[in-house]
């Protein structure tokens, strides 16, 4: 109190707004960052300055033009970054949520771990969007739903090549597979990287509009991505997945609860009664979908 009353312009009122305005302005920022938003704040911020030193330099016809247009321009805005809008709007919706999904509390979660080593020991795709609060239902819609105990048999069934269900995204809602074959909106991001495929850019995209979570498989070369809040986290392990997954959905996961992989045939079990997962020489399946 005697450094503000040092100050005598200054209240506690006011280091309160400032420090309020600095936080938004952070979050704006951080929200943004590595973002087409990004670019395009830039453009903005020319526009801004052109503004500036158009009504400084007493440029009479660009201070005219430029005010004519500023009006439509928040109506602009709106439309260009509704993408974020909605993710800054669903991030402040979460923080003030003091519920947790029952999914994050429960071992459903390992069978995608299982089923993404099976696919990527395998070189086939798949697309697997697991649900946290924001839900997913207009996408579970365009697919064929299921609602179906969620299992590493049932995903290693409906991503087989010569299943009908294969070519699209499974959704998972808690400890269920909601639907299967579902269309998901591509990333139009143009910072991803053009090695990128219909298949992760879909992932990618699922994960900009919504707070998801997805688990990619490539078929070309088995990688293993994971994509959240519009970002892909490519070539990673089968721990590293684990441990991720565990990371997002708000668990802890003990190091030894993924099985270790044992030759033996389709029908083999480890010693915690979980079934053991193939050898990529017992059992592959041909890829069948673009990536």
């Amino acid at each position: 109190m005697q450094f503000v009353a040092s100050w005598p312009h200054v209240s506690v009122i006011s280091i309160i707004d400032i420090l309020l305005v600095a936080f938004v302005i952070y979050e704006f920022l951080a929200l943004v960052r590595g973002t087409r938003a990004a670019l395009m704040l830039v453009g903005v911020a020319v526009l801004a300055l052109a503004f500036y030193f158009s009504r400084i330099g007493e440029l009479v016809t660009l201070n005219w033009l430029i005010s004519t247009l500023l009006p439509y321009a928040v109506f602009a805005l709106i439309v260009v970054f509704a993408s974020e809008i909605r993710q800054a709007l669903a991030r402040l919706g979460r923080g003030l949520t003091l519920s947790r999904s029952a999914a994050a509390e429960t071992d459903a979660y390992d069978d995608i771990v299982l089923a993404a080593n099976l696919f990527s020991q395998n070189q086939t795709g798949a697309l697997i969007v697991i649900e946290r609060e924001i839900g997913l239902r207009t996408y579970i819609e365009s697919g064929v739903p299921l609602d179906a105990h969620l299992s590493y048999d049932l995903l290693a069934t409906i991503f087989r090549p010569s299943a009908p269900l294969h070519d699209g995204a499974v959704i998972i809602q808690r400890d269920r597979v909601a639907a299967a074959a579902c269309f998901l909106p591509l990333s139009m991001n143009p910072v991803l990287s053009t090695q990128l495929g219909t298949r992760h850019r879909a992932g990618i995209g699922v994960t900009e509009e919504t707070d998801a979570i997805a688990v990619i498989v490539s078929e070309e070369t088995g990688a293993i991505s994971l994509a959240v809040s519009g970002k892909i986290e490519r070539d990673l392990t089968v721990e590293q997945l684990r441990e991720r997954l565990g990371q997002l959905l708000r668990r802890y996961v003990p190091p030894s609860t993924l099985p270790t992989p044992i030759t033996g045939g389709a029908d083999a079990l480890d010693a915690d009664g979980r079934r053991a997962l193939p050898h990529p020489a017992d059992s592959r399946i041909d890829a069948g979908a673009d990536d």
